[in-house]
């Protein structure tokens, strides 16, 4: 190993509890994850046996309250703990993630009654998750979905197809936004749906440039009947809960993103200390020194960012500006990093036999999902100018 291999990230974390959480996020990230992640992702093998694991060690409720099976960590803490599953694999990251978007409208508007029934299986029961808001045609544009939940007695049967959703096919619940009433945001409704309900099914996966080990597919709901029981909140509630979700979601993205910029940039400087050219390593070269500089420069800018909106969010203050801030840089600077380490590595950083492509290919994405970063731009400049058109 070079005189100069990277060390584990410091982190500025509140409590003893928190660090002895992030010693055991590290330990199975490297025991259990890390030996077979390359491998897997090649082969397109979803890791079930991982997320068992997590939700055993109490790592797949970490934001929610302790009474029903979560850890009840701030949210800095959680972000830290998906930004080092990320830094291993995104698939896992980003999985815990999306787990975590999806039990957010139960655990968050909810009734009593169903946080007792449902919780402590989602937070700690081994169960896996999905958030179905996105259609063939309402990507960005959630607000024009076409997924119908109608009354039948005391009943609801949905009709429609989701899109782009992560865990489709493999998931044991999903939470869905259907439209309920009049057209745009007020007619759409939130429902937890079991994944073994009569009529649900699920395309084959999509075919994808990254994350290749993450299931990504249409979900098909055929006539699926379930219970008034299960409507989360208000009828003609479900596209603000749905946003609300969106904006704590878009910190577990950010977080995954600095994770993969972070493993991008150990991968480079680990590179750039052992190679040697002209007689030297090729980290003596200023050009790229300046280039890890920099790399590292974005990569805590992103971090702080990121943290500073959690921050905001575990003081109940309003955040949804500085979520979508954080989105944006952190996956920027993630697709930037992640470039640059490719190209530190020269032609070695195009092979598979090398981790760099792989990050660069995984951070693509984290640029489009919840919300396209062009999105992101938009809310920030809501935020400061007012809504378009006034």
């Amino acid at each position: 190993m070079p005189d100069r291999a990277p060390q584990p990230v410091d982190r500025q974390l509140p409590t003893d509890e928190a660090r002895d959480l992030i010693s055991l996020v590290r330990d199975i990230a490297q025991r259990e994850i890390a030996p077979k992640a390359a491998e897997e992702e090649d082969a397109g093998r979803f890791p079930r046996e991982v997320f068992t694991l997590l939700s055993e060690s109490g790592l797949l409720g970490l934001p929610y309250d302790s009474e029903y099976g979560g850890g009840e960590q701030p949210y800095e803490v959680y972000l830290q703990v998906l930004e080092e599953l990320a830094a291993v694999r995104l698939t896992v990251g980003l999985g815990v993630s999306v787990h975590t978007l999806a039990s957010y409208a139960l655990a968050t508007y909810g009734s009593k009654q169903q946080q007792v029934e449902h919780l402590p299986a989602m937070l700690g029961g081994g169960l896996l998750g999905a958030y179905c808001l996105s259609e063939p045609a309402s990507g960005s544009d959630a607000a024009s979905l076409r997924t119908k939940a109608v009354h039948d007695g005391d009943d609801w049967v949905i009709t429609g197809t989701k899109a782009w959703i992560t865990h489709g096919g493999i998931a044991d619940f999903y939470t869905v936004m259907a439209r309920t009433g009049e057209d745009g945001p007020r007619g759409i409704s939130a429902f937890l749906v079991p994944a073994d309900a009569a009529g649900l099914s699920a395309a084959a996966p999509e075919k994808k440039m990254g994350m290749k080990g993450s299931p990504t597919a249409q979900v098909h709901f055929d006539g699926v009947r379930v219970g008034d029981e299960r409507r989360i909140g208000e009828e003609g509630q479900g596209f603000a809960i749905a946003l609300s979700a969106l904006d704590s979601g878009r910190l577990g993205i950010a977080a995954c993103a600095i994770g993969v910029a972070q493993a991008a940039l150990d991968e480079a400087v680990t590179y750039a200390t052992e190679r040697r050219q002209f007689g030297k390593p090729i980290a003596d070269f200023q050009g790229l020194r300046f280039m890890l500089a920099d790399m590292a420069t974005q990569i805590e800018a992103g971090r702080a960012l990121y943290l500073a909106a959690a921050r905001l969010r575990d003081a109940g203050r309003p955040f949804a500006k500085q979520a979508a801030m954080a989105k944006l840089h952190c996956t920027d600077a993630a697709m930037k990093v992640t470039t640059d380490a490719v190209q530190i590595l020269g032609g070695y950083g195009y092979t598979a036999d090398f981790p760099a492509e792989r990050y660069m290919r995984e951070a693509k994405v984290l640029q489009i999902v919840e919300g396209t970063n062009q999105i992101q731009r938009m809310v920030i400049a809501r935020h400061l100018a007012g809504p378009e058109g006034r």
